[in-house]
């Protein structure tokens, strides 16, 4: 189609060119000093004394997180039900069960009070997910967590740069936060993400298992000035080591990681106006004097609309535009379904959502033009 605005398209500069053609001229592609670089600066921009590890997706980091706290069979993890499957699969992984937890119909986020009712004597964690790049309530999150002694994961796949009471995501109490760098998010190495934790143990563990269960990482091994061939595998670990060619877009894509909130926050206040008198409920806002990293933009459209979600999304394709739903519930997917013989309506308030939302194109390479096409679009089916 002429002239289409895709849903999601990376923003990559010079900069991030420059080096990986550097990494490729070095002979260094995979886990070496650029992925160092890398892990030294998140853990820099996120500060607070953590540790940062590198690995090729955030479903890797998840997972890892995961085995680093001691999930295994029959443990229970808490997840929302709204989300992308990787918070859920990750669970399982390890022979464990997620339990599904209904969301906050305002946030789309996953809901305190009914994750302190999902606690058991098997519950061992929680997976909070920061929908689109709006908080959770992790003050009571954390709170429930101790109180029942048990571990809080974040998932922060949409959630760079996020903040919660004014502390950026990943510097707050849980015990650990995993980024995701994939193509579509706020920044990109293309495939990545990033565990971050304070907890030597946890960041330890993580290292070793990350790369085969290998006491030492190959960087160090390949570039001692002393014979160093030796190592040892002290667990059977996995390969989610990320290249210094993905870091090489890390590096730079994390100097930008403000400029590109401020262009979203810009953007969705621009939908916001556009769309204020049409018959739709616009995305939560960040809480005062927190920011929301806007990965998405979603809205849902009032029972008034006199076309279904699915009709709506095909008639904005027809004039150009890409469109997106997050998320498809977890119950309503095969495995899931099956699995725990959940049906629709276990999960009132996330399927009532998924049946009305619509993600919007919001990314930094779009011009003033093209979210002018958008809104158009969007205005002319509504009114």
């Amino acid at each position: 189609m002429i002239n289409y605005l895709p849903f999601a398209l990376p923003d990559i500069g010079e900069e991030e060119i420059s080096e990986v053609v550097d990494s490729m001229r070095s002979g260094w592609l995979t886990t070496g000093p650029k992925t160092k670089q890398f892990e030294e600066d998140f853990a820099t921009f996120v500060g607070d004394g953590v540790d940062a590890i590198a690995v090729n997706s955030a479903t890797s980091g998840l997972h890892l997180a995961l085995e680093a706290i001691g999930i295994g069979n029959d443990d229970e993890v808490i997840v929302p039900v709204y989300t992308f499957t990787a918070t859920a699969e990750v669970v399982r992984y390890l022979g464990a069960e997620p339990v599904f937890v209904d969301i906050d119909p305002e946030t789309f986020n996953i809901d305190p009070i009914k994750i302190e009712a999902s606690i058991t004597p098997k519950t061992k964690a929680i997976i909070p997910v920061h929908f689109a790049g709006c908080s959770c309530d992790m003050e009571e999150i954390i709170n429930i967590a101790r109180k029942h002694s048990i571990k809080v994961i974040e998932d922060a796949a949409h959630a760079l740069p996020t903040t919660s009471n004014g502390k950026l995501i990943g510097s707050l109490q849980s015990d650990v936060t995993v980024f995701s760098f994939y193509a579509t998010k706020t920044i990109t190495t293309g495939e990545g993400g990033m565990i971050v934790t304070r907890n030597p143990e946890i960041a330890r563990r993580c290292r070793v298992m990350r790369l085969h269960g290998i006491s030492r990482d190959a960087f160090d091994r390949y570039t001692s000035t002393k014979p160093s061939w030796h190592y040892e595998v002290i667990a059977p670990g996995f390969k989610y080591n990320m290249t210094d060619l993905a870091a090489s877009l890390g590096i730079h894509q994390l100097k930008k990681v403000q400029m590109f909130q401020e262009k979203r926050e810009s953007m969705a206040k621009r939908y916001n106006e556009a769309f204020c008198n049409l018959p739709v409920k616009l995305p939560s806002k960040a809480r005062s004097g927190d920011l929301h990293a806007w990965h998405l933009y979603v809205i849902r459209l009032a029972d008034s609309v006199n076309v279904t979600r699915d009709r709506f999304i095909e008639l904005v394709a027809e004039r150009g535009i890409g469109c997106s739903v997050h998320f498809i519930p977890l119950h309503l997917h095969p495995y899931w379904k099956n699995r725990y013989r959940l049906e629709p309506e276990d999960f009132p308030l996330a399927y009532t959502a998924y049946q009305q939302a619509v993600s919007l194109p919001i990314y930094t390479r779009m011009s003033n033009e093209d979210q002018e096409k958008v809104i158009d679009a969007v205005r002319e089916i509504l009114s």
